[in-house]
């Protein structure tokens, strides 16, 4: 019989504990998940929240995404932690980077998409993690990046606005009660890329806690990279 999707689900999926090497010497610890059977149709390469405040590859939106994500939607899952950061998979090399440093992870992670041959990578940045995706992710081959809670406290307006016109999607899932930037702010910022999926989310929370804020955001996640498996199933 079906059982219902709960927070601490984890679907099936062909996991590998994976390492990273940046260009400047670093190793960084992480995890790939794969569909079970059949290629995946898309990639999310996930940037996690701020190591200082807690964030790792296991914060929780990115760990379900990888646990429910590949058998759900066909998708691959590359999580990492950011240089300097510990979750049970171990600890990433290197000191926190402030998000300048953390160019040579996500350019690290991006290498193992390509020598892996995994197709249609998207950034998925949460948090901090949208920073390093706007900051530096307009030069990675992506198909766009997903941004979810995005503070831009380090993106410059002419980073952001470099995004425009570049062919790049661009998707900001932006809380109701974000602790940083809410929408109508947010909306503000973001009009210097006019092509901006924009999502105001009423009632999310900057860490998007309970599984109503969790399915929200893995289905926006899944509209853009693979619309066809939507409505996400709440039983397995």
């Amino acid at each position: 019989m079906p059982e219902e999707i709960k927070s601490g689900t984890e679907l099936p999926a062909i996991r590998e504990e994976i390492e990273l090497h940046t260009s400047d010497g670093l190793t960084l610890v992480g995890e790939l998940a794969l569909p079970e059977s059949g290629d995946p149709v898309a990639t999310l390469v996930a940037l996690h929240p701020l190591p200082t405040h807690g964030g790792f590859m296991d914060s929780h939106i990115l760990r379900k995404a990888s646990a429910r994500l590949p058998a759900l939607a066909d998708v691959a899952v590359l999580r990492f932690n950011f240089r300097g950061v510990t979750s049970p998979r171990g600890t990433s090399q290197g000191e926190f980077g402030d998000g300048v440093d953390e160019r040579f992870d996500l350019q690290a992670a991006m290498d193992f998409v390509a020598a892996r041959g995994l197709p249609h990578p998207w950034l998925l940045g949460w948090s901090f993690g949208t920073e390093v995706a706007l900051k530096w992710g307009l030069a990675q081959p992506v198909e766009g990046a997903i941004l979810l809670s995005p503070p831009l406290r380090r993106t410059t307006d002419a980073e952001l606005a470099a995004w425009a016109g570049s062919g790049k999607r661009l998707v900001a899932v932006v809380p109701e009660l974000d602790d940083f930037l809410r929408p109508p702010e947010a909306a503000a910022r973001f009009a210097v890329v006019p092509e901006t999926e924009f999502v105001a989310v009423e009632g999310g929370r900057h860490l998007w806690v309970g599984e109503a804020q969790s399915y929200r955001v893995l289905s926006e996640i899944v509209a853009r990279v693979n619309p066809a498996a939507l409505p996400l199933p709440t039983e397995y």
